[in-house]
């Protein structure tokens, strides 16, 4: 018999834009995450965070700063679910990386939430509506609401998310034998921040750009072709403001698409930066060239080569 005190979830790290998508693109990633364990509180209604460990623990424990509590409290209230929930969170994702940092810990709570409910057997919420309550989380940490982070952490692979109302997920092709590789130089960028440095006018003639880019990759994605995702996938508006934050990064960017890559730009708010390429031994090679030019910066770095149809949140166990 299944023990229904508490569900672990690993929700992963995620690359948000994609370059010609800002806040609408992203796509998961495989083995790097967060862990969100739920249980229930014995205060209807009440959410607490118990326990943060991890590689980031400095992250607040008031249930309203904190993105996990944010996004069940949310839950609690639009779903009027008759539980509160304390939450034990371990963080695999750097605090300030541009992975998604803030949205795994949403998305994993309300995943853990939800599974934790199925088995008092409760009504479940659909993923839809785990989008919203996720996003509630990700505004306490950005102070906007976006899903190219929340919607490929919660449903895997390469998600496109429409600003509806509410807002809706679509899942899209993955380009064949094509890898992410995802480099995090030791620095920290607050997505606050790096929101704020954009201008909030855009020239017609650049967004007329960026709306073809944006379309000659999707096109790209469901055709499966190479040439034509590696002549769109640019970013003419936000990359440009975001660069200064990153140190080389363009030195980075021309180097591995000289050596290849299908299309290079910053991971989210950064300061991580990724990469497309095809097949598994050139994003390898890829990722260490970008990591032997972090370190001429003087910056050291991980890397990660992972698949573009990495999978979203799912439970780790029921302990």
């Amino acid at each position: 018999m299944k023990n229904t005190n508490s569900v672990t979830v690993f929700a992963p790290a995620s690359v948000a834009n994609v370059a010609v998508g800002f806040d609408i693109l992203g796509f998961s990633v495989d083995g790097i995450g967060d862990e969100v364990t739920v249980s229930l509180h014995e205060e209807k209604g009440r959410v607490e965070i118990t326990e943060i460990s991890g590689i980031v623990t400095e992250i607040p424990k008031d249930s309203s700063k904190n993105t996990a509590s944010a996004a069940l409290a949310a839950m609690i209230e639009y779903h009027r679910l008759p539980y509160g929930f304390s939450v034990r969170i371990k963080k695999g994702i750097p605090l300030g990386s541009g992975m998604g940092g803030s949205a795994a810990s949403a998305v994993g709570a309300v995943v853990a939430a939800n599974a934790l409910i199925k088995q008092l057997g409760s009504p479940t919420l659909s993923l839809e509506d785990l989008l919203q309550c996720a996003l509630q989380g990700e505004k306490v940490a950005s102070g906007a609401i976006h899903g190219d982070n929340v919607g490929p952490c919660l449903q895997g692979g390469l998600t496109l998310v429409l600003p509806t109302e509410p807002m809706k997920m679509l899942s899209l092709p993955a380009p064949e034998n094509v890898f992410c590789v995802l480099v995090h130089p030791d620095l920290k960028v607050e997505t606050r921040h790096a929101r704020g440095i954009l201008k909030r006018e855009v020239p017609l003639l650049k967004s007329t750009e960026q709306s073809a880019w944006l379309a000659g990759f999707i096109t790209g994605c469901f055709r499966n072709d190479l040439s034509l995702i590696r002549s769109t996938m640019k970013d003419v508006i936000i990359e440009p403001q975001r660069a200064a934050l990153i140190p080389g990064f363009f030195e980075i960017k021309n180097e591995v698409l000289s050596r290849g890559a299908l299309g290079f730009s910053i991971s989210g708010s950064g300061p991580s930066v990724f990469a497309w390429a095809e097949g598994k031994t050139l994003s390898e090679h890829i990722a260490q060239t970008a990591r032997q030019l972090f370190q001429k910066q003087g910056i050291t770095s991980q890397a990660w080569v992972t698949p573009l149809t990495a999978p979203g949140a799912r439970v780790k166990n029921n302990p």
